[in-house]
């Protein structure tokens, strides 16, 4: 069937959809979405229904543009738009783009440019016939934000191109019927780190992640074997977070020539582009040549369709996605596959934290059906158990009041995503309720711009934490004890020397970054004190110091430790022993089949074990590179 065929037939099937009143002047698939271009924007506007009735008939995504031409001009429309919206929504900037017939509105309460149930937006395109796009003011200014949102703004009509061209591929008609479905490990398999998956049908090959190896330079995904080349015929990749054990290499699969899509949630992509810019940065800092270029993580960025949680999307002829919440960290997600007609549902798990924390719901495990699931095994040791977060929180503040009354300072070696946020409202709401001195907490590396993005993003947040940042102007990450180290080393020596505070500062798993510094400068002080509280892997400098280890060599030079050196668990992103173990036992129905990976041989072994003793269900504990056919 032709491309005109295909898009004339469909042209006439939405036209019987819709009231014989509206116009539909062309149908255009881009990406998962259908795009239906009207001369009577107003009209469908006017119905707020429409859009729904539409989606449940055809069974996909709808957006309703103005053939060009249609619209007020911008200066008219500037004045409506901000006559319609309440002042109290606070109207920061409008941004007119013709070749889509979108006006992007960004205010500081984008609720109220939405209206209830839409009603505002469907009024101004009544009144104006653009279509309004709304984003949200970052509370915390985040250069992050700032710069993939003007970076796809220059692209959007060479985005447009892509999408359709990927609206095409999605849409097309599978070519053989689905008779199997099989998954591929090149990576994270009896080891943590290098996460990488390939999915197969008859039709279609989708990439699920693709990290590096923390403290093990050179040992990458597998991507060079048949089950994932050539790359460029790979039909998608999905994103289950943006840690770089699962994110670092994906700029790679553009330097080799893929120019399809990434699919993952709206803040994993503005963080992906963080850590992924970091990344190469501190490969050049430490004289290695990077793997690919700042330009392959623009490409990475222009590529990524997001996908909000729940939504049902189509991805591949044969392959619907849909993620959910994974409680891990800022736009984590579980990436649930429906395949063919019923097929078979496969669930990757990504990282998951069963129980809610202070920064997230816990992870979803209610999903309509999942016949097998690819499982992470971080904590999956039969003594892995996390202490309670009540507990793991007085432990902390202890070592705290015991380090500033010795006229010392605590460092704590953190992760820029996640935990860094979650020790921040812990020690913020500490210093609130007098239970710790209050002091000055400094940040160091990217944790200010990662929490920055956290703030624009609210929504994939707690409830009560999102009700503080948006409606009780009581945003716990801008207190004045936070502060920013910006002056570089001469401003860390001044820090080191000068009066108790708290550092937070990555890398997490002390394996670079400015935690090296700090370790030169505090180290040899018996009065400081080196707080672990996350992950740290087999191979790592944190896991030796961890371990007892206290020579250690800084570029070159030898450093003798003489500082107190603690860990606390609980304030992990993963689940424990216990929370896995749940996570599996309330899923319901159950998997099939569980492919416990993300963990070293112990855990992977352990768990496996367990789960299959448990609840009578298929587990393995797969090697790298190796193929299941799961159907």
């Amino acid at each position: 069937m032709s491309e005109d065929t295909t898009n004339s037939e469909l042209l006439e099937r939405v036209r019987t959809e819709v009231p014989s009143h509206l116009d539909v002047s062309e149908v255009q698939y881009e990406g998962p979405d259908l795009v239906i271009y009207t001369e009577t924007p107003e009209q469908f506007a006017e119905d707020g229904q429409i859009l729904g009735k539409l989606a449940r008939a055809l069974r996909k995504r709808v957006t309703i543009r103005p053939v060009a031409g249609q619209q007020a001009s911008p200066a008219e429309a500037e004045g409506a738009i901000r006559a319609i919206v309440p002042d109290e929504a606070n109207i920061q900037d409008l941004e007119f783009h013709s070749t889509v017939g979108e006006v992007l509105i960004e205010a500081e309460k984008p609720g109220l440019v939405i209206g209830q149930h839409g009603k505002t937006l469907r009024e101004i395109t009544q009144e104006v016939g653009w279509n309004p796009e709304v984003v949200r003011t970052p509370p915390m200014e985040s250069s992050t934000v700032d710069n993939v949102r003007n970076f796809l703004t220059q692209e959007r009509g060479e985005r447009r191109d892509f999408l359709r061209d990927v609206g095409e591929k999605i849409h097309r008609e599978p070519r053989k019927d689905v008779d199997y479905v099989r998954v591929t490990t090149l990576g994270c398999c009896r080891e943590v780190g290098r996460a990488s998956f390939v999915f197969h049908t008859p039709n279609t090959r989708i990439l699920v992640d693709c990290g590096d190896k923390p403290g093990a330079e050179g040992e990458v995904p597998y991507l060079h074997e048949p089950e994932a080349m050539p790359l460029t015929d790979l039909d998608a990749v999905v994103l289950t977070h943006a840690h770089l054990d699962h994110s670092a290499l994906l700029p790679l699969l553009f330097k080799y020539g893929y120019d399809g899509p990434i699919y993952t949630t709206e803040p994993t992509r503005d963080l992906m582009g963080l850590l992924q810019l970091d990344y190469l940065s501190v490969a050049s800092k430490e004289g290695r040549t990077p793997p690919y270029s700042s330009e392959q993580v623009r490409e990475a960025i222009k590529h990524t369709i997001p996908v909000s949680y729940g939504d049902v999307t189509d991805i591949a002829p044969d392959i619907k996605l849909t993620m959910h919440n994974a409680g891990h960290i800022l736009g984590s997600a579980s990436a649930h596959f429906h395949v063919g007609n019923g097929f078979y549902n496969v669930v990757f798990s990504g990282d998951v934290h069963y129980e809610p924390t202070r920064l997230f719901n816990g992870a979803v495990n209610d999903f309509p059906r999942a016949e097998a699931m690819v499982m992470e095994s971080t904590y999956g040791r039969r003594n892995d158990y996390q202490t309670d977060t009540e507990k793991s929180e007085a432990r902390v503040r202890e070592i705290i009041n015991e380090t500033y009354e010795q006229d010392g300072i605590v460092v704590i070696p953190a992760f820029a995503v996640g935990r860094s946020q979650e020790l921040m409202l812990v020690l913020e709401e500490a210093m609130r309720e007098d239970e710790i001195p209050t002091m000055p907490i400094y940040l160091d590396g990217m944790i200010r711009e990662a929490t920055a993005i956290h703030t624009a993003y609210p929504e994939y947040l707690r409830d009560g934490l999102r009700r503080r940042i948006l409606h009780d102007d009581d945003n716990p990450f801008v207190a004045e004890q936070f502060r920013q180290v910006d002056g570089g080393q001469e401003m860390r020596e001044d820090i080191a020397s000068g009066d108790p505070c708290i550092i937070l500062s990555t890398s997490g798993m002390v394996t670079g970054g400015p935690i090296m510094s700090w370790l030169e400068l505090l180290g040899p002080n018996p009065e400081n004190t080196l707080l672990f509280v996350g992950y740290q892997a087999e191979g790592t400098l944190g896991r030796r110091i961890q371990s007892g280890r206290t020579e250690v060599a800084l570029e070159g030079d030898r450093l003798t430790l003489a500082c107190r050196v603690e860990s606390v668990s609980g304030f992990s992103g993963h689940a424990d022993r216990a929370g896995l173990e749940q996570y599996v036992e309330e899923m319901n129905p159950r998997p099939e089949h569980i492919l416990c990976v993300h963990g070293d041989e112990q855990a992977t072994d352990q768990l496996s074990s367990a789960l299959y003793q448990k609840y009578n269900v298929r587990t393995y504990q797969p090697k790298n590179l190796e193929t299941f056919r799961l159907s």
